[in-house]
């Protein structure tokens, strides 16, 4: 079955383009290119260069593919960024998405997963939070996506589509074979940062604010390996295929840790003992959250089968090993 991946030239895109061709499926690529790269894309895998929000592309890759499922990631995603620029965020993450809806709704596209985000929740420091949760998002960034899991819903009920919303925690990690990961060089996944600073490619790594409300003062997060991430989608397209009605579920393992405790896996693992900074908070970053994720079990069948830090960052630094070396060459 052919299923249209937008933004499925980065980071986790591309991941679930690989988890995609691993079982015999076919997917089509359409991206336009702004923070996905080409050649992650891989040999054989249609990719159609181009805007979400451009409704004759859409229109003419659905038809010409014979597209019934979407999997849509295409979005900006940098939560300080958002604050700065919040029109510019609902433009990409909430018009955009609209046209794509609509699109796909006239092209007879009637299964959706969505890209959502623990974001939707806000700051809800203290214990794992279920899909439950009152949504208070404290960042455009959020705002933006939990605009469009509401009219995904409003959508499912006018007009048929059947959808899923995976509100991700933090992605981390890369493919366990080397043939993908977080990629962007100016990227801000802690994690990657890290590996960037065990590598030399920066000076120091900032921790944004030691003065939260958390063990050690640090932000604590819920970190999930990108191919587990992939994985949960594979079943989310599995009970959509099977008749399964929406559904809306946290992406997590429901282990918090904290920005310092991560700083200190990566240099145990790594061996370098980098230089950290200390700055000041950053304007749209919560103190904690971390998933509760029994329901995406329950309701998918999913269980993950990298939840060790140690392996998230083995792989991280890994690739950016794989990086450094490429541009070398």
């Amino acid at each position: 079955m052919t299923v249209l991946v937008t933004g499925g030239a980065g980071y986790i895109g591309s991941h679930l383009v690989l988890a995609l061709l691993d079982r015999g499926e076919t997917p089509v690529v359409l991206d336009n290119l702004s923070t996905g790269f080409a050649w992650a894309v891989p040999a054989g895998v249609p990719l159609v260069t181009g805007d979400m929000g451009d409704a004759d592309l859409v229109a003419r890759t659905i038809a010409d593919h014979g597209i019934r499922e979407i999997v849509h990631f295409a979005a900006k995603i940098v939560v300080p960024d958002s604050v700065a620029d919040p029109l510019g965020y609902y433009l990409n993450n909430t018009s955009k998405s609209r046209t794509l809806i609509e699109t796909a709704i006239r092209g007879g596209v009637d299964r959706m997963i969505f890209s959502s985000t623990a974001a939707v929740y806000g700051d809800v420091s203290g214990d794992p939070v279920d899909e439950t949760a009152p949504t208070a998002p404290v960042s455009p960034y959020g705002r933006s996506k939990l605009m469009t899991e509401w009219m995904l819903a409003d959508a499912g009920v006018a007009h048929g589509l059947r959808s899923v919303a995976l509100r991700y925690f933090n992605v981390a990690g890369a493919d366990p074979a080397g043939r993908s990961g977080q990629s962007m060089q100016a990227a801000t996944h802690l994690i990657k940062v890290a590996a960037q600073a065990v590598l030399g490619q920066r000076p120091k790594l900032d921790v944004f604010g030691t003065d939260y409300p958390t063990r050690d003062g640090s932000c604590l997060r819920d970190y999930i390996h990108v191919s587990d991430l992939a994985d949960a989608h594979l079943a989310a397209l599995d009970h959509l295929r099977g008749g399964g009605g929406s559904l809306t579920l946290n992406c997590g393992y429901g282990q918090g840790t904290s920005v310092l405790e991560v700083i200190e896996v990566m240099k145990r693992v790594s061996g370098v003992d980098f230089p950290v900074a200390i700055s000041p908070r950053r304007p749209g970053d919560p103190a904690a959250i971390v998933a509760k994720a029994d329901r995406i079990r329950s309701e998918l069948g999913w269980s993950p089968k990298r939840d060790d830090l140690d392996g998230i960052v083995r792989s991280a630094l890994a690739w950016e090993r794989h990086l450094l070396t490429a541009k070398a060459a």
